[in-house]
């Protein structure tokens, strides 16, 4: 007598196949959907994106690194130790970033808590990981809001850092996956000192705006004209006729945050909540109604 066969899985539920190139489709549609199911149930509308490096601490973090190498001196080889000397000493310097990136984000998120909206605006959102991005994430979240954590699976392990609202702890697989919904709710966009990531993710902003690809305005900061002015030569770029003049007023570039937040409170207010600033901190009622 022959075996009964076995039911086969629904295609939803057959694990090889959806981990399989055929299912690729699938697993990239989930990173778009359930986002997207997510940000609707936390009622977000929008929101700024915080970029810069993984590899900054906060002051107290980057004094202790240094002063442990100081200290631990003798047992490390004079050529390795100049280097890390010399890595601590930088260390120290651009905790400064941190610092600023924490202070920037509160002073953010008290001020969009405070605008009338049956929806979250400007919610403070970073790549989900270490330095930078946790000085954000830590800002916000000391300032009473929610803010959201984009993370991404890497060879090596990134976590996602503690100050992440965890209802908004998002892990991705596909970077362009990630990118979208970085720029799909952006209407304010803070780039802070970083390497070749940051400056991936500042160009294809900058390149969408230039091309008119964006149906909304996205205010781009560059933050530390110290640090940018040394990377990167934005006046090249018109001197040699690759970009327009008008391409430099794309972004502004600033250096403490009451200057970035100005900016950003006095450009959300004007282009998304349709009205001008009446005073510190007060916005008009009138909130401009955007897609999820």
């Amino acid at each position: 007598m022959t075996e009964r066969l076995k039911s086969a899985p629904v295609a939803y539920q057959n694990e090889p196949f959806l981990n399989s190139p055929d299912g690729r489709i699938l697993r990239v549609l989930a990173e778009y959907q359930e986002p997207l199911a997510r940000f609707r149930r936390e009622q977000i509308q929008d929101t700024v994106v915080f970029f810069g490096s993984a590899r900054f601490h906060g002051r107290e973090a980057a004094e202790k690194t240094l002063s442990t190498i100081e200290h631990n001196n003798a047992k490390t080889p004079a050529a390795q130790l100049e280097k890390d000397l010399k890595r601590a000493k930088a260390g120290v310097d651009m905790a400064r970033y941190y610092e600023d990136a924490r202070k920037l984000a509160h002073m953010l998120t008290e001020w969009s808590i405070t605008i009338p909206a049956r929806r979250h605006r400007f919610v403070v959102t970073t790549g989900g990981g270490p330095g930078i991005m946790e000085a954000a994430n830590l800002g916000a979240h000391e300032a009473g809001g929610k803010s959201i954590g984009l993370n991404i699976q890497l060879p090596f392990e990134q976590y996602p850092n503690e100050y992440i609202t965890p209802s908004l702890n998002f892990q991705f697989h596909y970077f362009f996956m990630r990118k979208f919904w970085f720029a799909y709710l952006a209407k304010g966009l803070v780039i802070f000192p970083g390497g070749f990531g940051t400056m991936d993710e500042l160009f294809e902003i900058l390149t969408l705006a230039q091309t008119d690809k964006l149906a909304k305005k996205i205010l781009v900061i560059i933050y530390g004209s110290e640090y940018w002015n040394k990377i990167i030569n934005f006046q090249a770029f018109v001197d040699a006729g690759s970009v327009s003049p008008e391409d430099m007023e794309l972004f502004k570039i600033v250096d403490t945050p009451e200057a970035a937040f100005e900016f950003l409170r006095d450009g959300l207010t004007k282009y998304h909540l349709g009205g001008a600033v009446k005073k510190e901190g007060e916005v008009t009622p009138e909130i401009a109604k955007t897609r999820p």
